[in-house]
């Protein structure tokens, strides 16, 4: 019954969350958008043009944090043939996200051996989104936005949005390999 619960609420929230709208109409590229670092450094992403970026919203205390150890497998498989993967904490679903900014990427590492990128705990939805989260909605559709915990966007390396991927698919899936491997075949030097 719980279950049934959980699965009507979070139904509910996707059906009813707002339609995210750009504020940046002339946006057309994920490099144009910039995250702070947990200690209020900025990290644009810009800075990885050229590359292949899996986005992904993050939260430790999410049934999903497992995909933490997934994510953390990508990045040793694929860092080296250009894949960045950048974890974005977020505490907008169920509250998940518990830690403060400084002990997340601590916590990550010491359970899941997490050493990929984590930004400053941000929101991915509703009005107080990050641009990108907005921008990338306006871009795609609702469908494309995170209605959970664990999506993930795949920034092409021209930053474009190549692909996005609901929760419950596995990083470490052939859905998602086999995007960033299509992604990573094509760049120089590969």
């Amino acid at each position: 019954m719980i279950r049934i619960a959980a699965v009507l609420l979070l139904l509910a929230g996707a059906f009813g969350a707002e339609q995210a709208v750009a504020d940046d109409a002339a946006t057309t590229s994920a490099h144009d958008f910039t995250f702070d670092m947990p200690y209020g450094d900025p990290l644009a992403l810009k800075d990885f043009s050229g590359k292949a970026v899996l986005i992904v919203n993050t939260a430790t205390e999410c049934g999903f944090s497992g995909q933490l150890a997934g994510l953390q497998q990508l990045h040793e498989t694929y860092a080296g043939r250009g894949l960045v993967v950048l974890g974005v904490p977020s505490n907008d679903f169920g509250g998940q996200e518990p830690r403060q900014d400084g002990d997340i990427a601590k916590f990550c590492e010491a359970k899941y051996g997490a050493t990929f990128p984590l930004v400053a705990k941000t929101s991915v939805r509703g009005k107080a989104a990050h641009p990108f989260y907005r921008w990338a909605a306006d871009t795609l559709g609702t469908a494309a936005r995170p209605y959970w915990n664990f999506h993930k966007y795949l920034i092409g390396p021209d930053g474009r949005i190549e692909a996005w991927f609901a929760t419950s698919t596995s990083p470490t899936s052939k859905k998602v390999t086999g995007a960033i491997e299509q992604i990573l075949d094509g760049l120089p030097g590969s």
